[in-house]
């Protein structure tokens, strides 16, 4: 009963405040039929007003504290029954949530864990990563010693791709040979050098740039001038270019001279009969030599009269990827010229990896006399011939490497050097050597760069 009183007097009190109630409320009396006296509480409209006004301020002041007290009875009471509800359920909510919360702020915690985790295994990589980078490079600096041995069964039945291959029962090991040292009067000026005979690299100067090439078919390729031109058409400042990148490389670019090179147009053209192989060939007495692509077929091609002279099989050599330089590019046969003539560097079967020199004949094509080395083909970058001696480069990569060994075919030795070697820009594809200039010709990474070099003591003997 009391609770509906009271929503009713809320009722009133939402329609309009206190003040306006005040202002136009009032309680009138007045008699019925009957002559009894009647009250009644109303609220006038602006249409009408027909009971006059009479001034109840006691029972008004009473109607307000009656309802002042059930208001705040009313009160209390509804604040108890949802202030008992409202707590329990703002006490499991607030479990909930704290529960919630401890599950996220456990799993941060393992995601933070798993990460710390990862971070040091990722540390732990990189560090053996550095390890084996710097032990490679190592090995690459180091040749190899071909151990032989009188008994065990002959070998010859393992494939051409076989990666461990071994003589006996030593296998290739690393080669303990003295580095020779080089005396610093044949590094000054005014030293005991040779700038006319033949004798030992002594040191490789600065990488010189000639000319960028400005095509992805320019990454690697063979460059270099004939140091015994013949003929009338082509000098010795001719320059040579062949871009090597492609299924069928044909084209030899013709310059008139290093400062044409330099600006990039060729004054002629040479379509060759048969497709080239890699960066091995080379340029020597007014022929163009080279290997066939996918064969072990050497070309020569006569240069005065644009046609191709002589073609051979090098006999037992690996040909597209079966022994090339520590670089790759089915570099398996690689020519060269000197002070003492056409060679061919490659390996067999037979010498199972190891570096073999063959001296050719410059018309024919023909095997005069071969050597095999003591060092694996695929542990070196590039290799080079310099008075009748092998050079092999360590590293086509690595900015300061060395040139790591030579093999004298006078003598039949070969020996660990340690002369410095810069690939200025990292990825040296093609070395050769040119008598008549006393330089080196490389292909580095798109950049054609030359090199001066100085001979030591004069070498009395020839092969």
């Amino acid at each position: 009963m009391w609770l509906q009183v009271f929503y009713l007097c809320l009722s009133c009190l939402a329609l309009s405040n206190p003040s306006q109630a005040q202002g136009r409320a009032s309680l009138r009396r007045s008699n019925d039929h009957a002559g009894r006296c009647q009250y009644t509480f109303t609220v006038a409209s602006p249409e009408e007003s027909n009971c006059s006004r009479i001034s109840m301020k006691p029972e008004m002041e009473g109607v307000m504290s009656r309802l002042t007290v059930l208001e705040a009875l009313v009160s209390r009471l509804i604040a108890g029954g949802d202030g008992g509800e409202g707590t329990g359920l703002g006490t499991n909510g607030e479990e909930v949530l704290q529960r919630a919360l401890s599950q996220v702020t456990g799993e941060r915690e393992q995601l933070q864990q798993d990460k710390e985790r990862l971070n040091t295994q990722v540390q732990e990589l990189q560090r053996r990563l550095d390890e084996l980078s710097q032990e490679a490079e190592s090995l690459r600096q180091k040749p190899c010693q071909q151990t032989h041995t009188s008994g065990g069964t002959p070998r010859e039945n393992r494939p051409a791709s076989d990666p461990a291959y071994d003589v006996g029962n030593g296998a290739y090991q690393e080669m303990k040979a003295e580095v020779t040292e080089v005396p610093a009067s044949h590094l000054m000026p005014g030293g005991n050098q040779n700038s006319t005979g033949c004798g030992e690299l002594q040191s490789v100067g600065e990488p010189v740039l000639h000319r960028k090439a400005d095509s992805i078919t320019g990454k690697y390729g063979v460059w270099l001038q004939d140091p015994e031109p013949q003929g009338p058409d082509y000098t010795n400042k001719t320059v040579w270019r062949i871009d090597t990148v492609g299924k069928d490389v044909r084209q030899l670019f013709a310059y008139e001279d290093m400062a044409q090179f330099s600006r990039g147009f060729p004054m002629k053209v040479l379509l060759l009969p048969e497709p080239v192989e890699s960066t091995g060939a080379t340029m020597y007495r007014g022929s163009l030599y080279y290997q066939r692509r996918r064969s072990r077929a050497l070309v020569r091609y006569d240069l005065a009269s644009e046609s191709l002279a002589s073609r051979v099989d090098l006999p037992h050599a690996g040909f597209h990827g079966q022994y090339p330089y520590s670089w790759g590019g089915y570099t398996d046969i690689d020519l060269a010229a000197d002070e003492q003539g056409l060679w061919a560097i490659y390996s067999t079967q037979k010498a199972k990896g190891a570096i073999v020199i063959s001296k050719l004949d410059p018309e024919s094509l023909e095997v005069r006399k071969t050597w095999e080395t003591n060092i694996r083909k695929n542990t070196v970058g590039n290799a080079f011939m310099v008075c009748g001696r092998l050079y092999t480069l360590a590293s086509y990569t690595a900015p300061n490497t060395t040139i790591n060994y030579m093999f004298d075919t006078a003598t039949g030795n070969g020996q660990a050097v340690a002369v410095p070697f810069k690939n200025m820009y990292r990825y040296n594809s093609m070395v050769d050597y040119n008598h008549a200039l006393r330089k080196l010709y490389a292909w580095d990474n798109f950049h054609m760069v030359t090199y001066d070099i100085r001979l030591g003591r004069v070498s009395h003997g020839s092969s």
